[in-house]
């Protein structure tokens, strides 16, 4: 099968196209034949191996996995010994942090996919995985998000943050979003309440009170969180300063601030694919690459600009 492969850390560079066995099936697994992944930050910093202290689970000398790759959407092929959920034929999407999705075929356990409802299309469905799950799981299963509550969502329009929106208003929430000026207009249209622009408002002097704040750009400070919410939920942070800072003042503080890593599971994919079919929650697709183009969506998504999502599209 072809997968894009490395031997080393570094930039998409890298990444080389190349010829290797198809992965063998295990109980309570699942081979999909893939027709589309996208691309997530996670990507370049597991290629790059930073932060290095990533290297520990990773390979601290050079990687231990080959093949990098977390959100995929396709058809499965086999089914492992054990395997209740699914069957030959069936479409699926999900995702796999231990890498292996930006090839043919991938092997996964069947807890980490969930059925692709209606006449979804893959390359829609491969956009959900790691950026909604991130963002359900941020808002509903650590945010604790009740109807008719108020939400302060920070770095709106990219990945995350678009589904983190469009979620808190399937769940009933006030939205008040921070992005660009130049993504005002894309942000109201995911049904934002109301926007603030970072570049006309400093959002660490920003006085707004919000029953939650939800951080997906990962600049917010310990003191912005208890002085604009009743809670908050860290999914990101721009440095190692900036993440050992806050967690820190987490350490010696009762405000009720989480963070979190998310974690693959068929109910919380279901629910997505549920809000998607509804037409609740739709996937922005800013920008579509052949998988031949895998190297250039990562180096797209690296420059941390993007409105959306990024998706690779492999032949039928």
């Amino acid at each position: 099968m072809k997968a894009f492969t490395r031997t080393v850390y570094g930039g998409p560079d890298v990444l080389q196209l190349e010829e290797v066995e198809k992965p063998l099936v295990k109980e309570g697994e699942i081979l999909v034949k893939v027709f589309a992944n996208s691309a997530n930050p996670a990507d370049w910093h597991i290629l790059r191996g930073e932060p290095f202290f990533a290297r520990f689970t990773f390979g601290l000398f050079k990687p231990k996995d080959k093949i990098i790759g977390a959100d995929f959407a396709g058809v499965v092929v086999e089914a492992g010994n054990n395997v209740k959920q699914f069957k030959t034929g069936d479409r699926v999407f999900g995702e796999t942090l231990k890498g292996g999705a930006f090839a043919e075929y991938v092997v996964v356990p069947e807890t980490s996919c969930a059925l692709i409802p209606g006449e979804i299309s893959f390359s829609d469905i491969a956009a959900v995985p790691t950026a909604g799950l991130t963002a359900l799981q941020a808002l509903i299963t650590h945010g604790k998000l009740k109807h008719g509550e108020t939400v302060l969502i920070n770095g709106a329009s990219g990945g995350v943050g678009h589904f983190a929106v469009q979620i808190a208003k399937a769940y009933g929430a006030h939205v008040t979003a921070v992005c660009s000026s130049k993504n005002i207009d894309f942000v109201k249209s995911l049904g934002a309440d109301k926007v603030i622009a970072y570049d006309k408002e400093i959002i660490h002097q920003h006085q707004g009170k919000y029953d939650l704040v939800i951080d997906t750009n990962g600049n917010l400070l310990h003191k912005d969180y208890k002085r604009m919410g009743q809670r908050g939920v860290m999914v990101g942070f721009t440095t190692l300063g900036h993440m050992f800072a806050t967690l820190l003042k987490k350490a010696t503080s009762k405000f009720p601030l989480l963070q979190f890593k998310a974690e693959a599971n068929t109910e919380d994919l279901q629910i997505l694919a549920s809000l998607v079919q509804e037409g609740k929650v739709t996937p922005h697709i800013e920008k579509t690459y052949s998988f031949e183009d895998i190297p250039a969506a990562i180096s797209y998504i690296e420059a941390m600009r993007t409105r959306g999502k990024v998706v690779m599209v492999w032949e039928a």
